[in-house]
């Protein structure tokens, strides 16, 4: 099995007979990014992690005898570079394997479109469908390229936030320095577009992606396919005013400095926190799975000084940093009566919704989509490589499979992005057989017209799914060895995600930036003193980008000069 833990029952009493520098809730990939960083600075550190693996929701296990499975996150591209080289994670021992073409969509009329990093590809595909698209796709590529340098300088740091409670006059004078060079460094971003790329930005940021794909764009496929990434791990329709914003998603990717390139990770996505567990490691810090922390426990309900384990063992520490979700962190780890009722109202009323499940499949087979004329059945083609969007061809059928959940039902056609990562990595599945992970969307975490506590309506759902996929490439399902199913409560049972949301939170423009986790504290501090958050629920938010985990630790780095 592939399952690596990091300490055994016997190491876990060296927990209890010292006093660390800081102490990490979580093995997930940010907690890790968090502990390399501290150890680097020169600090003892223990990660905690519940689990008997580490990884969080960046893991693979063996759930198949012979088939390893990302059980969660499934693609690389959103990891900082800046983590990549700062951690040698090459060295490491992550491997990334590019994938083009990147995106395929068969439509049950017999066409279909590629898309990927080649651009003369791009212009042949779209211009099945569209000409005039095939002329603007580069353009909105582009566009949203220049946009996405312009992010990319809000990720790599803490907010701008306000000072927290008593501050001597340096204090001050430094936080309003910082501010001041935040900002006239963004302004200075902001004059670089001009003004006419600072108003299609707002446009961007505020109106619903589908009002920003149809001013592009007139073939539905192509928009459909683009829309997905708007609605990601949301509970969004491609109607939800802001969800334009997610578009950016599509160029945020970046695989060796290319950008647009997301990667399949060779061994799975715990390859990923495997490094990072191993950069930390060579670091000096130490790594504890079976480690569950039930209790953050306080000095005179002012400051942190250790967290209480689920057996009961007291692990001491004067610095806490919380790879949690902020609802498990402040709600359910901190005792009642020790935070502002202000703060702990603010974290309760977040939205921590969900209407994702995932299916990770183990096959005997490629899936042979009736559209394409692969003769060679035996080996991946084009179709294979990238992420296959099933069961959206107009966003009109995304909008419809949000409203099933809407109303409490799980989508009738579901929006299914298939992703096979054995058609490039050859150390996951038995030679001929294939690792198959579909990210799907809409399910209601209470479905109204039953529970995924019943192992029938489970299966029903399931096969759901696996009948859709048959419409495009008859015979699927009788492919099918074995799955491993994650419904929105059992995302939140077993990888300790709040609600089953994949980003420890709605990453709407409500919720990000400054508001992240909530207003007045989005620099990875807490009114309980000596307590962070380093996962994503603190800025910059999800996906397995370790900024949250990097930003934090060096937060921590500075108030302990």
């Amino acid at each position: 099995m592939w399952r690596r833990s990091f300490s055994t029952s016997t190491t876990l009493g060296q927990l209890t007979k010292k006093k660390w520098d800081a102490l990490v809730i979580g093995g997930g990939h940010n907690g890790l990014v968090a502990a390399a960083y501290l150890a680097r600075g020169g600090l003892s550190v223990a990660v905690l992690e519940r689990r008997h693996v580490i990884g969080g929701a960046a893991v693979t296990e063996e759930i198949v005898p012979g088939f390893k499975f990302s059980r969660c996150s499934y693609v690389q591209g959103l990891i900082r570079p800046c983590i990549i080289r700062d951690l040698e994670l090459g060295r490491h021992g992550l491997k990334l394997l590019k994938r083009s073409p990147a995106s395929f969509t068969p439509c049950l009329d017999g066409r279909y479109l590629l898309l990927g990093p080649d651009q003369a590809l791009n212009q042949s595909e779209i211009s099945k469908f569209s000409s005039s698209d095939a002329e603007a796709y580069p353009r909105y590529e582009k566009q949203l390229e220049r946009f996405g340098r312009f992010m990319d300088t809000l990720l790599d740091e803490a907010p701008p936030e306000s000072l927290q409670g008593d501050s001597s006059f340096n204090e001050k004078m430094s936080n309003k320095l910082h501010k001041s060079a935040f900002w006239a460094r963004c302004l200075r971003q902001a004059a670089s577009l001009g003004q006419k790329d600072m108003v299609d930005f707002m446009d961007l940021l505020l109106a619903p992606a589908s009002k920003v794909l149809n001013n592009w764009f007139e073939s539905d496929v192509l928009k459909a396919t683009l829309a997905t990434d708007a609605v990601i791990g949301s509970t969004a329709s491609v109607h939800t005013p802001g969800s334009g914003y997610v578009l950016l998603h599509h160029v945020m990717g970046e695989t060796d400095g290319e950008h647009g390139i997301w990667s399949y990770v060779e061994g799975g996505m715990g390859s990923v926190s495997m490094a990072i567990a191993n950069a930390a490691k060579e670091a000096g810090a130490q790594i504890f799975t079976n480690a569950e922390v039930s209790e953050v426990l306080t000095e005179d309900s002012s400051s942190v000084k250790g967290v209480l384990l689920a057996d009961g063992a007291r692990v001491e520490s004067s610095v806490i940093l919380s790879n949690a979700t902020p609802y498990r962190t402040f709600v359910e780890m901190v005792p009642a009566n020790v935070l502002p009722e202000k703060f702990v109202s603010a974290i309760k009323n977040a939205d921590y919704s969900a209407a994702t499940t995932k299916i990770n499949m183990a096959v005997d087979k490629l899936p042979q989509f009736q559209c394409c004329n692969n003769t060679n059945h035996s080996k991946p083609g084009p179709e294979h490589f990238g992420t296959i969007h099933i069961g959206a061809e107009t966003m009109d059928e995304v909008h419809t499979a949000c409203h099933d959940a809407e109303n409490g039902l799980p989508s009738r056609r579901p929006v299914i992005e298939m992703t096979i990562p054995s058609s490039l990595d050859n150390t996951i599945s038995p030679p001929g057989k294939h690792v198959i992970n579909l990210f799907i969307q809409y399910t209601p975490y209470k479905p109204s017209d039953g529970t995924w506590e019943d192992p029938v309506y489970r299966e029903a759902f399931a096969q759901r799914c696996f009948k859709l996929i048959d419409e495009y490439a008859p015979g699927f399902s009788s492919s099918v060895i074995s799955y491993d199913m994650l419904t929105p409560p059992d995302l939140e049972r077993e990888i300790g995600l709040t609600g089953g949301n994949i980003f420890h939170g709605a990453m709407g423009l409500d919720s990000l930036f400054l508001m992240r986790p909530v207003k007045g504290w989005s620099n990875y501090k807490s009114p309980l003193k000596g307590l962070y958050l380093c996962g994503s629920g603190a800025h910059p938010g999800g996906g397995v980008m370790g900024a949250p985990g990097r930003n934090a630790a060096l937060v921590v780095l500075q108030d302990l000069k």
